[in-house]
């Protein structure tokens, strides 16, 4: 074999590699597009039908003593964005967001107050994950100025939420949950072949509070 074809057959060799690795992302992508199909029609008939139930809320409380008054959960939105990968359209991110406010509409602000580092955290980090407006006031000694607590005074109502954001050369799904069991945010990474309406199903479930295993 002369050199020329030496170089034909690796030529050859390599072209034959990278219409594999083509091949088997094209399959991820098309995988991905699937799962991103599943939950855009999921969230989005969830969002319609939550809106007119406006189910209950959860239990709020910033500083696990005070508890907020009845809330529940209301203004359901769904939003899908696009983008190009490899000159082909693909989902972007799908989004549900919506708000968790009183049942009994009140322009009364909350209030709560700490003193300890760790739960001063604690609170900050509450108010941080369901974008919770809010002051934050220092109660001082009148002679030493020693700080003796912080208060916040809050709005009652929350923002709530989850982000679909799609691996398509992965086909995996990174899922972002917000105030969903809690004033807190989770993040999970699943391939998309787990995501089928039982699993959203499972999500749903968690939104309303019902038992899941997101709890």
């Amino acid at each position: 074999m002369s050199f020329l074809q030496q170089l034909k057959s690796q030529a050859q060799d390599l072209q034959a590699k990278e219409g594999q690795v083509v091949q088997h992302l094209d399959a991820h992508v098309t995988a991905t597009e699937q799962a991103c199909q599943r939950v855009w029609h999921y969230l989005s008939d969830l969002a319609a039908q939550l809106n007119i139930i406006q189910p209950a809320s959860r239990d709020i409380s910033l500083d696990g003593k005070h508890k907020w008054p009845a809330m529940k959960l209301s203004d359901f939105r769904f939003d899908a964005r696009k983008k190009i990968l490899r000159q082909r359209e693909v989902t972007e991110h799908l989004a549900l967001g919506w708000r968790i406010v009183p049942v009994a509409p009140t322009r009364e602000r909350g209030r709560v107050s700490v003193n300890f580092p760790p739960e001063l955290e604690r609170v900050e980090n509450r108010l941080r994950a369901g974008k919770i407006l809010h002051e934050r006031l220092e109660q001082r000694h009148p002679d030493t100025h020693k700080l003796l607590a912080v208060v916040f005074e809050h709005d009652l109502a929350v923002r709530a939420g989850m982000v679909f954001t799609p691996d398509h050369d992965q086909a995996r799904m990174g899922v972002r949950v917000m105030c969903v069991n809690g004033l807190v945010t989770t993040q999970v990474d699943v391939p998309v072949s787990q995501i089928g309406t039982a699993w959203l199903d499972d999500l749903a479930k968690a939104v309303v509070g019902q038992p899941s295993s997101w709890a």
